[in-house]
């Protein structure tokens, strides 16, 4: 664990992506309808998930805990080319994997539950684009820098 470029990570922030997309919620909202220990469970068996469609998964999640569809639409309010899933999937990952190298898991859900979040899901500023070791010092310090 806590390698870097961790390839069940990249998938389980590319679903929690995917699913805050389809459900029009926020991510934390999305981390908080699965609960630690569904994200535990899609990191721990991310290969084989990614066996089956991404939108297969994501719908047997949506309808195994009954999300409701909500009214967040970081993709409409978008003004310019909306950056796909597995792009935002991979900057939470790299996040996390460069601040919580050893509890990966655990931040997940530190990492979906604090203010970078929506800063990452905003995408009319070019934030998401930032290099790696940027978005790690934001974080750090708490503010986009």
């Amino acid at each position: 664990m806590g390698a870097k470029n961790d390839s069940n990570l990249f998938y389980t922030c590319s679903l929690i992506e995917y699913i805050g997309r389809v459900i029009k919620r926020n991510r934390r909202e999305v981390t908080e309808f699965l609960g630690m220990e569904t994200i535990k469970r899609i990191y721990e068996y991310a290969d084989v998930f990614h066996c089956e469609p991404i939108e297969k998964v994501a719908a047997e999640f949506i309808e195994e805990f009954q999300i409701k569809k909500g009214n967040y639409d970081n993709e409409a309010d978008c003004r310019y080319l909306v950056p796909d899933y597995w792009t935002v999937g991979e900057v939470y990952a790299r996040l996390i994997e460069d601040s919580y190298s050893s509890r990966l898991v655990e931040g997940i859900w530190e990492v979906y539950h604090s203010w970078i979040s929506d800063s990452i899901s905003d995408y009319n500023t070019d934030f998401y684009y930032q290099p790696r070791d940027y978005i790690a010092a934001c974080y750090k310090q708490g503010v986009v820098l």
